[in-house]
């Protein structure tokens, strides 16, 4: 089972870079597949306050991938309406090519309407969000393949998108869509993602496997197969929660049919200890 670290909350004072510095030092040292950001302008934690430390996200990333060799770097989620689709696809790809094609596409419909009030950040409807977002994907797809044809959304119009270099990872970064939306967002990942992004509710287990059937049903109408998408679970290390505990807990996630675990922390940064924590489940 692959572990990831999601990065939420930061560090308190003045040396941001140091912490970050150590904690993605440990995560590529101990065998964690990926580092995630939140991309937010504003602390979202529920249990953190509003005013508490939110660095932007693909600076953060950009600067974790200069030092490590080896982690996957990527964004849980981007929300499609925050920024242009080239602007977005660009920072993913430059991000690929100067980490040696470690990054990855994470990027959802968005939902934080008091962030984009406070922040003057668009977010449109929902329904609009979705077109987006598919749009978006399109997009994507053609630009890392190489083509520079003129793009003709209904919402996004591109005369020639050119990706220049296009990324290291080919065909193209893996996409994640995050959200567990049944008729739209579980569709978008049945026909554009590599990986999905479900919340961990604790129901014993029966969320997560009903919405496994329902993408198994959209992979099933596009012709993909299902066993091609990555299934991803985001969780949160309690506080002072063992090593073999999580183990445990992760255990119980590959029960279920998780094959990645996206780990959170609430209302404290990571420090690296707690990384090495959740790296005990690497091997477990």
């Amino acid at each position: 089972m692959r572990v990831s670290i999601s990065i939420t909350n930061y560090w308190p004072g003045e040396a941001q870079h140091e912490q970050l510095a150590r904690v993605v030092r440990t995560a590529d040292e101990s065998g964690i597949d990926s580092v995630w950001v939140a991309d937010h302008l504003i602390q979202g934690d529920p249990v953190a306050s509003i005013d508490d430390p939110m660095l932007e996200a693909y600076t953060v990333l950009g600067y974790a991938a200069a030092q490590t060799e080896r982690v996957r770097l990527g964004c849980m989620v981007s929300p499609v309406s925050y920024r242009e689709p080239a602007l977005l696809i660009k920072a993913v790809t430059t991000l690929d090519v100067l980490s040696g094609g470690r990054a990855w596409f994470g990027v959802g419909a968005g939902y934080q309407g008091e962030e984009a009030g406070m922040m003057g950040l668009p977010l449109p409807p929902t329904a609009e969000r979705f077109e987006r977002l598919e749009e978006l994907l399109r997009l994507a797809r053609q630009m890392w393949a190489g083509d520079d044809a003129p793009f003709e959304g209904r919402h996004y119009r591109l005369e020639r998108p050119v990706n220049a270099p296009n990324s290291v990872r080919r065909p193209h970064p893996p996409i994640l869509v995050g959200g567990m939306g049944e008729k739209h967002t579980l569709r978008l990942v049945a026909q554009y993602a590599d990986a999905c992004n479900l919340p961990d509710i604790p129901d014993g287990g029966e969320t997560v496997r009903h919405k496994l059937d329902v993408l198994a049903r959209h992979c099933d109408a596009v012709g993909r197969p299902f066993g091609a998408i990555e299934k991803t679970l985001g969780m949160a290390l309690a506080p002072g929660e063992s090593a073999s505990s999580f183990v445990q807990r992760c255990r119980v996630a590959r029960e279920l049919g998780m094959e990645h675990l996206g780990v959170i922390t609430r209302g404290v940064p990571w420090t690296e200890e707690t990384v090495r924590t959740v790296a005990a489940a690497v091997d477990a």
